[in-house]
């Protein structure tokens, strides 16, 4: 959203906006007004009021004359102020939805000090405070609802404006914004030679969308440019919690927790060191030979390179205080992320994919970071059967998705619902292969010997009865059967 503003930064705002002929709807000035609950409404009516003019920001200044615009000074004192038992800040974030990364700023002007409410827009939906959606209307403060207009105008705004558009920092001379980012890992990872003059670095990263240029020649470095290639995530204070959490458990739950590590790092300057940092932290197998040992990953390289790209790239940006999780237990792996999946989670495989950050997707293609649209979740659930797996579940906890990749565990310690999913997943798989399940292929899946064809069969059965495979075609005899998912 911003960064940490210096005073000077602070004074040539205030003086900017005191320029202005009269307030407009994403700028009000206050003299000494603190009350928390209009503090809380006008938060809502400025960002509200911001996107709809196109404002990455809006502004509530105390200490200036609302008339005049004269700075009077303020006795207003934001980080000592409370409602009731509760510091303001605590109690207007806790009213707000979502919860905005506004911030109070205090300093001095000609010697007198000012408070400065930095707000940012609203994107995906209205802001809200209490429930109640709030726009401002000239000067003052109005529901949303009663003014049909400007809240279809509204929503057409969040319609057309992708997150990857928005603003994560602002107001920025060329060296600074280059600073914020890793531009030689941008372009290191397409390949292309590094310019030998500022103007060609900043020219190519501007047609990427990772920067833009306002009016008055200052840098904006977009959410796009700084999810993929900050060079620390904690000083876009928007994208802060959006860095990825690794979680090392002992044994199989979450008492004990033996290693946490927090991404710094952009999405795509940083996914190589987390993918090689996460594969020195899962176990492994050794496999002996005719000849050798060898130590095999426990799950497939491939499986957890995909899901981790899904997991940040589908990820659901409008969800404040959340971002990608990884965890590590003794026998499983989780990977989470939030925001509801687009799709159906039994549909993974068949659906055409959707994003909802496609300018994110379509960089971490282009890159190779994951795969081709619509291939990755047809070869995560492809190699966890080649390397003799339980099946992968996919589960929607509290607004979330979260995939789990299971250790090794022979058949016939697989209970009964596992075994029927991984059937049904097997007769996806095949689908969408255009080779339908037989009791053959499932067999292969499962490592049975054909001698045993029968606890194949009796697996097709148990998956037959709860109705999530049907037969090929009605009538087809045993020895040849063929099988579909119950959507096909």
């Amino acid at each position: 959203m911003t960064l940490e503003r210096n005073a000077d930064y602070l004074i040539s705002l205030v003086r900017e906006l005191c320029k202005l002929p009269a307030e407009t709807p994403w700028l009000e000035f206050k003299h000494n007004n603190a009350d928390p609950q209009e503090i809380g409404e006008y938060l809502a009516a400025l960002s509200n009021a911001a996107a709809l003019d196109g404002k990455s920001n809006a502004y509530l200044v105390w200490g200036v004359s609302d008339k005049t615009h004269e700075i009077v000074g303020t006795t207003f004192k934001p980080h000592s102020a409370k409602k009731g038992n509760e510091e303001l800040e605590s109690w207007l974030l806790r009213l707000l939805s979502p919860r905005l990364h506004f911030r109070f700023h205090a300093f001095e002007v000609d010697s007198k000090p000012l408070v400065l409410l930095e707000i940012p827009s609203a994107h995906s939906k209205p802001t809200t405070f209490e429930g109640r959606e709030l726009i401002r209307i000239g000067s003052n403060k109005k529901p949303l609802k009663d003014f049909p207009e400007q809240e279809r105008a509204l929503w057409r705004v969040f319609d057309r404006t992708p997150f990857e558009e928005l603003s994560a920092a602002s107001n920025l001379d060329a060296s600074e914004a280059l600073a914020l980012l890793d531009f030689p890992a941008y372009f290191q990872l397409l390949g292309l030679p590094l310019p030998t003059d500022q103007s060609g670095i900043l020219s190519r990263l501007q047609e990427d969308g990772m920067l833009r240029c306002d009016a008055a020649k200052r840098w904006e470095i977009t959410n796009l440019g700084a999810i993929l290639f900050a060079r620390e995530l904690q000083k876009f204070k928007g994208l802060a919690r959006k860095a990825v959490r690794l979680i090392v458990y002992e044994g199989k739950g979450r008492l004990k927790t033996l290693r946490e590590q927090q991404g710094h790092k952009g999405y795509a300057s940083g996914f190589e060191g987390l993918i090689d940092y996460l594969s020195a932290l899962l176990p492994r197998n050794e496999v002996i030979g005719k000849a050798l040992r060898k130590d095999v990953p426990m799950y497939p390289d491939l499986a957890v390179r995909e899901l981790i790209a899904n997991a940040l790239i589908h990820q659901d940006f409008s969800v404040s205080g959340a971002g990608p999780m990884v965890e590590i237990f003794d026998d499983r792996l989780e990977i989470t992320n939030p925001g509801e999946p687009l799709v159906d989670v039994d549909r993974f495989l068949d659906s055409p994919p959707r994003s909802r950050n496609e300018a994110l997707a379509s960089f971490m293609r282009r890159v190779g970071i994951c795969e081709e649209r619509g291939s990755g979740v047809d070869k995560v659930v492809s190699d966890t059967e080649l390397y003799q797996l339980p099946p992968p579940r996919w589960e929607r906890p509290d607004g979330s998705l979260r995939v789990v990749l299971f250790a090794h565990r022979a058949l016939k310690d697989m209970d009964k619902q596992e075994r029927v999913y991984a059937c049904y997943l097997h007769a996806c798989l095949r689908y969408v292969l255009r080779d339908p399940m037989t009791n053959t292929t499932l067999r292969e899946r499962f490592g049975i010997d054909a001698k045993n064809s029968a606890m194949a069969s009796r697996i097709i059965r148990d998956a037959k009865e709860v109705q999530v495979i049907k037969p090929y075609e009605e009538g087809q005899s045993n020895k040849n059967s063929r099988y579909l998912p119950y959507w096909a």
